[in-house]
């Protein structure tokens, strides 16, 4: 993560449109229940994003296509990164922190943030929520302070303990802004022998890089604690974990864990760059965080430093650990969803819906799973993306030559599925397809992107292809042909279908799997056709 002095790493989720993570690393030195759903996650999205965005609600709606991708949490080789010297970290800390213009408070902060981030990556809030911040008097310790704040507002409960105060005003700033979440601090004497029957998360925040010597009290009893927690950890099915900063508390700089008796973290947090010691970490999780690191400091110290995936600040070291599939499962926590809340018109319930997966800035929140069966009897998937949405059904647009094509001539029903997992929510759609008008795939033909209209024409959907160069040579000669022409003919083989629902369910995670699913069916009364909700076990 970021360098030395403070080990500070950043991740800074900022309020509006986009997520910024930054974080630096330094060394050291020395819930009421909302009324419904709908607002329920409109809170989510302005926990996270600080801000909610107003959706209009138009008779038909119509989405863009967004040409972003979701980004990859990447793995670097551990074998392939520069790994510093306690006195090349010093180093870069000094320069950071003078000439980079970098201040302490501005690199504690982004190594704060940076951990928490880590620590969210891994230890979902629904299953590892209670976390205890043991913060040493320095810089390391104001990390864990920043950590504790950012963690009360990704969802987790955390508990500080901070038994060496500084009384400088930047840690007691800290101290004040934890104070004012209600975040408790607990004294060493508060703290049980055994820490896992308290706290699901530990993080390790007492002493960094530049520490000397032998733990003093109450520092040492802390040490002895976390060692403890390991070892009974091992006869446990399910544990407490630790995540140490930048160093574990205790170790060696360069050579780490010297005695074989000390901390041993779940997870390390390495700010800027890895130490030397960070080799000898056994743990399954290594992250790095530190994206601010100038070129001019990547020069001068030959730093070899992974890239980072999209916008995220940090990046995880090495491989994913092994997991036992069987043993994957997510509790749900979310509201209630009943059958006197939802609207009568399942269209209006869709939509209602997709307003919170857009709030809370779901990838792709138009994502949807189609799936079709020819006459053959054989199904088939893919992953298309929703274009238009009204009373009349759910809209898409792709090649009438495809093998979904092939399969809806032949068989004209098909289902749609839309997951949302950041709300643990699911609606399934099924009914009748059938082709739009001309003049409504041409009229969205030409609102894309000029590159995507050449594309459509280029590929011959479904069909094998002798590699990718061709596609890129043929798309190449288009783009030359079509260099003066202003509007680019849509083929014929290209347009929309529209889907006219016969059935919806929607769907909604709770815990011990006592799912909600409600399920619009459509019924005749008095000559009209009404949509009638019923509720299936989960």
């Amino acid at each position: 993560m970021i360098l030395m002095r403070r080990s500070r790493a950043m991740t800074c989720l900022f309020l509006n449109q986009l997520v910024f993570h930054l974080a630096p690393s330094h060394s050291h030195n020395a819930s009421s229940t909302c009324k419904s759903s709908r607002s329920f996650y409109y809170s989510l999205a302005k926990n996270a994003w600080g801000s909610t965005c107003p959706i209009s609600h138009p008779a038909v709606r119509s989405f863009a296509s967004n040409s972003s991708t979701r980004a990859m949490q990447s793995m670097a080789n551990p074998e392939s990164i520069t790994y510093l010297t306690q006195r090349d970290a010093a180093e870069i800390d000094e320069i950071l922190m003078g000439p980079l213009g970098f201040s302490v408070d501005q690199l504690m902060e982004l190594a704060g943030s940076s951990v928490a981030t880590s620590i969210a990556e891994v230890y979902k809030p629904s299953e590892y929520n209670r976390v205890l911040a043991i913060c040493g008097p320095g810089n390391n310790g104001g990390d864990g302070l920043v950590a504790a704040r950012h963690l009360h507002h990704f969802g987790y409960k955390p508990f500080v303990c901070y038994p060496k105060r500084t009384a400088k005003p930047l840690y007691t700033g800290l101290v004040t802004q934890l104070e004012s979440l209600a975040v408790p601090f607990l004294t060493v004497e508060d703290l049980p022998s055994d820490l896992s029957k308290d706290f699901d998360i530990l993080v390790d925040a007492m002493f960094g890089f530049s520490f000397h010597g032998v733990p003093r009290p109450p520092f040492d009893d802390l040490i002895h604690k976390l060692v403890y927690l390991h070892k009974c950890n091992q006869t446990r099915q399910k544990s407490s974990v630790i995540v140490s900063i930048d160093i574990p508390s205790g170790w060696h700089v360069e050579e780490g864990d010297v005695g074989g008796e000390g901390i041993k973290p779940d997870m390390l947090v390495s700010l800027t760059a890895p130490k030397l010691c960070a080799k000898k970490f056994s743990g399954p999780h290594h992250f790095l965080g530190g994206r601010f690191v100038p070129s001019s400091v990547v020069e001068k110290y030959k730093l070899h430093l992974p890239p980072y995936p999209g916008t995220s600040m940090c990046v995880r070291i090495g491989k994913s650990p092994q997991v036992d599939i069987s043993a994957l499962r997510e509790n749900y926590i979310s509201p209630e969803f009943l059958e006197e809340e939802v609207e009568a018109n399942p269209i209006d319930q869709f939509l209602k819906w997709f307003d919170d997966a857009v709030a809370a800035r779901l990838k792709e929140p138009n994502a949807m799973c189609l799936s079709t069966v020819g006459k053959d009897g054989k199904p088939s998937s893919r992953m298309v993306l929703l274009k238009g949405v009204d009373k009349d059904g759910f809209v898409w647009y792709t090649n009438y030559q495809s093998r979904k094509a092939h399969q809806l001539s032949e068989n004209p029903q098909a289902s749609l599925l839309f997951y949302w997992d950041g709300l643990n929510r699911q609606v399934r759609v099924e009914g009748y397809v059938q082709k739009v008008s001309d003049e409504e795939s041409e009229q969205y033909f030409h609102s894309r992107p000029r590159g995507s209209q050449i594309g459509a024409i280029v590929s011959k959907q479904s069909t094998i292809v002798p590699g990718r160069h061709v596609l890129h040579q043929q798309f190449k000669e288009l783009e030359e042909k079509y260099s003066g022409v202003n509007l680019i003919p849509k083929p014929k083989h290209w347009g929309g279908y529209r889907l006219k629902p016969e059935l919806f369910e929607f769907w909604q995670g709770q815990q011990s799997r006592l799912h909600d699913r409600l399920q619009y069916v459509p019924q005749e009364i008095n000559g009209k056709q009404v949509w009638k909700i019923v509720r299936l076990a989960p």
